[in-house]
């Protein structure tokens, strides 16, 4: 890999201002003095500076594209190695032209993450850090974009370190009285070791516990508007987006098929879906609509149920009551702006701990309560964050949970009285499975399947 250089367009394709190109590698700066024409060779310049100048086709002279060529020199680069990026105007055509000319002259096409997989593998940044640049690219709101920035400055990465360094020192008094019986060496009794584990542990299910919250900030969460055809579903759905995203008619049953946009409420990301009315199809379209309506409910991390104010309860309104009962949810009362016919005393049962909201969707009447109440549901006590950390990668939970568990058996071994052979076992795998999540130990297949989830160019 140290040999080669790559290349790639780190901009999306399409028409902006700028697009860039980007080399990485040891020829990097010999290839691009090849393609570019200025007052100066590429090779003179000094590191991190940038110089204008014009891309040209070494064969014909013909002109590409009027650039910007930013030179940085190993070691003080993103993947430390020989970097230059050539901002050029953001067409599809001109650096399409000039990737090809690098490629031509001596690079290779970049696979996707191979940029951040060099930074990785140079030392420049762990493997946890590496991951949290795909989680600053991808963060939906600015909270999520907040953690995402913790664990690429390495709060993780330090909180990981500081629990190794800490079973590293237990081990080191367990290895030495079992390799050196006989020598006069401080020795850890059990109590000792069974609190700085239980500790250790704990440290551990605090991180564990905080990633059903980091999950919503990475995913959103997916919040399904169910009721029956025409008590406001759709209004609603408008009306928490500030447009008119869904047709809103007088007739029932507009909406056949489910609707997703997506929304921030103070820093929490939604996915908000807007679903055929729940009641008894009367046609095949209709039926397909309700399937998919059910089959949104299924997968729903919250339900926002609409009913109808200025009606009285229907049987459909119960029915659906009841089939949401075991789902996190809210109830929402529309309509207000209309003479209240609605009466719940009869159905209280079904309404137990629910959190009831009255609005009026056309009149944007009673939405602050609504966005509240959804806060309410899941940030009731705020973030269990631990030093700002959040664990929003599943690879990151799972060995945590291994690391836990190998820290449990550690625990049942010394109440058990067993031999410290078999605590020395369990600590070390514990080690390993935390140091999988800092890159100390990984096998080349999970690298590949990490970074594959990379953009090319990155």
């Amino acid at each position: 890999m140290k040999d080669n250089t790559i290349s790639a367009i780190s901009t999306p394709l399409g028409e902006s201002g700028i697009g860039i190109v980007r080399l990485s590698g040891p020829s990097a700066i010999k290839i691009a003095e090849k393609i570019f024409v200025g007052k100066d060779k590429v090779s003179n310049f000094p590191t991190h500076t940038i110089h204008y100048g014009q891309i040209r086709d070494p064969a014909t002279s013909e002109l590409i594209d009027d650039v910007l060529i930013t030179v940085m020199k190993a070691p003080k680069t993103y993947t430390r190695e020989d970097v230059v990026e050539i901002n050029a105007h953001g067409g599809i055509i001109p650096l399409k032209r000039i990737l090809e000319l690098t490629l031509e002259y001596g690079a290779e096409l970049a696979s996707p993450g191979e940029f951040t997989r060099r930074a990785f593998l140079n030392g420049r940044i762990d493997l946890c850090q590496a991951e949290a640049v795909i989680e600053v690219i991808r963060a939906k709101t600015d909270v999520g974009l907040r953690y995402a920035l913790h664990q690429l400055k390495g709060d993780l990465s330090r909180e990981i370190y500081t629990l190794r360094d800490q079973i590293v020192n237990i081990l080191a008094y367990l290895e030495a009285s079992i390799d050196f019986p006989e020598e006069d060496i401080e020795r850890l009794d059990s109590t000792q070791v069974k609190i700085r584990v239980e500790e250790i542990r704990d440290r551990i299910k605090g991180l564990i516990e905080t990633s059903k919250y980091g999950k919503l900030f990475k995913e959103g969460i997916r919040t399904v508007i169910v009721g029956r055809p025409n008590v406001g579903k759709s209004s609603l759905l408008n009306a928490l987006l500030g447009e008119e995203r869904a047709i809103v008619t007088s007739i029932p049953g507009t909406t056949r098929d489910t609707i997703e946009e997506a929304i921030d409420i103070e820093g929490i990301p939604l996915t908000l879906i807007d679903t055929a009315g729940l009641r008894h199809p009367i046609d095949q379209i209709e039926e397909k609509g309700v399937s998919r309506t059910r089959e949104s409910l299924q997968l729903a991390d919250l339900v926002i149920l609409v009913l109808d104010g200025s009606e009285k309860l229907t049987e459909e309104d119960i029915e659906i009551i009841e089939e949401t009962r075991d789902k996190l949810r809210i109830i929402v009362i529309n309509k207000i702006d209309l003479p209240q016919t609605i009466e719940l005393n009869n159905i209280q049962t079904l309404l137990d701990g629910v959190k009831i909201v009255r609005t009026s969707a056309t009149e944007k009447l009673g939405l602050d309560d609504l966005k509240e109440g959804i806060k309410e549901k899941f940030f009731l006590r705020g973030l269990p964050s631990i030093n700002g950390i959040l664990i929003t990668n599943l690879r990151h939970k799972r060995a945590l949970q291994k690391a836990c568990q190998s820290m449990e058996r550690v625990i049942d071994t010394i109440s058990n009285n067993l031999s410290e052979e078999f605590i020395a076992l369990d600590l070390r795998e514990a080690l390993n499975h935390l140091g999988a999540i800092i890159g100390e130990t990984i096998n080349e297949d999970i690298l590949s399947e990490i970074f594959s989830q990379f953009c090319i160019g990155k």
